[in-house]
């Protein structure tokens, strides 16, 4: 999530490279967030390659913040 929320869209082979992650991980992690509703996928051709792209949605930076401020609670807490 954190690649996602520093860049508008990123493809998954950019990902993979970004995570380095296999593509079955990667595909996993992608499809859990999709579920939720955390990303939302866009899939065209460049030339006659498919490319899949990848965004944030509003529900995915809300929840991301959510998990940041409560990570930043819990640094604060253990000080």
């Amino acid at each position: 999530m954190s690649a996602l929320m520093a860049n508008e869209s990123l493809d998954f082979n950019r990902l993979k490279e970004l995570l380095n992650l296999t593509d079955g991980n990667l595909a996993s992690h992608l499809k859990a967030l999709e579920k939720e509703e955390y990303i939302e996928v866009s899939k065209t051709f460049v030339g006659r390659k498919p490319n899949t792209q990848y965004m944030v949605t509003k529900t995915g930076k809300q929840s991301f913040k959510a998990h940041i401020d409560a990570l930043e609670q819990l640094i604060k807490n253990t000080q």
